[in-house]
């Protein structure tokens, strides 16, 4: 306890000495997590639109013209048995016609112009969410394909992997850029405690002398890269909510309702946490490579 009350008040006189520096090291940490909390707070949002998306997927069976009642009652028996619906609806060319209208109330018109329906009767499966995690649905639309009275099969997996795919993409790219402004933070916190340092340099030769230990000499300088790394990551917080709260402001409604799954949510606690360690971790690993090199030297 005394090693660390000792490393906590040293800390701070060092910090009140070099302002300026201290300011700019907490600055530098705060950028980095920053970008990582913007990033976290994209993909955590991104996943839980693709997981509400996932839980909704669906795909159509688009019937012949010609396809008789008998084919297209063994179609739905095919879907029933391989387990993989929630619920599925057979709508007619006449129901098709009409949902088209109405969705689309600029093209109304054109449909009414029209001397023949278009519009293919279809078999509209929704999706178990465990049926497309597991391949279960992907697998029966190969078999569906070759069906007597089935024209085409269109499933909405191909746009979630692609989707998924850019979330990955996405976050590695985060995180690399992460990494490096967080190397970069890491360097100028070394830097700034290596100013305090050399300015204590004859006094801490005097503690090696007298056998201090290694907690009393080097803990005062990794406990103020901490302490620049928490109050780094706390203003990277604060940054990333007010940013938050304005988007939400200007777009909020509108993605809502683009999105249909609910309002977008700040970072949940647990991430909150993470980009504050992460601001600690990166700002004491600067102080303590900092302090290492110059006890040692």
């Amino acid at each position: 306890m005394r090693a660390i009350a000792y490393s906590f008040r040293e800390a701070g006189r060092s910090m009140w000495r070099s302002r300026g520096p201290s300011a700019l090291a907490g600055l530098a940490i705060a950028l980095a997590m920053l970008v990582l909390g913007t990033m976290l707070l994209l993909t955590s949002n991104i996943d839980r639109v693709l997981a509400g998306w996932v839980s909704v997927a669906e795909f159509s069976v688009y019937l012949r013209d010609d396809a008789t009642s008998d084919q297209r009652g063994e179609i739905e028996r095919t879907i029933d048995q391989s387990g993989i619906a929630a619920a599925r609806e057979y709508v007619s060319k006449t129901d098709a016609i009409a949902r088209f209208r109405q969705e689309f109330t600029d093209l109304a018109s054109v449909a009414r112009d029209l001397d023949d329906n278009p519009f293919p009767a279809s078999v509209e499966v929704r999706v178990r969410p465990e049926a497309e995690r597991d391949g279960r649905a992907g697998a029966v639309v190969p078999k569906l394909l070759t069906m007597p009275g089935v024209a085409d099969v269109r499933y909405d997996e191909e746009w979630l992997a692609r989707l998924t795919r850019g979330v990955t993409t996405l976050r590695a790219a985060g995180l690399g850029l992460a990494l490096l402004m967080a190397i970069a933070a890491a360097l100028t916190v070394a830097s700034v405690v290596g100013l305090g340092l050399h300015s204590r340099r004859d006094e801490l030769e005097v503690m090696q002398l007298a056998g201090s230990p290694m907690s009393f000499i080097r803990g005062p300088f990794v406990v103020e890269g901490l302490i620049q790394g928490g109050v780094g990551a706390l203003l990277a917080l604060a940054l990333l909510r007010l940013g938050f709260g304005v988007a939400m402001t200007w777009w909020g409604s509108g993605l809502a309702d683009v999105l249909s799954i609910g309002p977008m949510t700040f970072l949940p606690a647990r991430l909150s946490a993470l980009v504050l360690v992460g601001g600690m971790a990166v700002g004491a690993i600067g102080g303590l490579a900092a302090s290492r090199h110059a006890v040692t030297g």
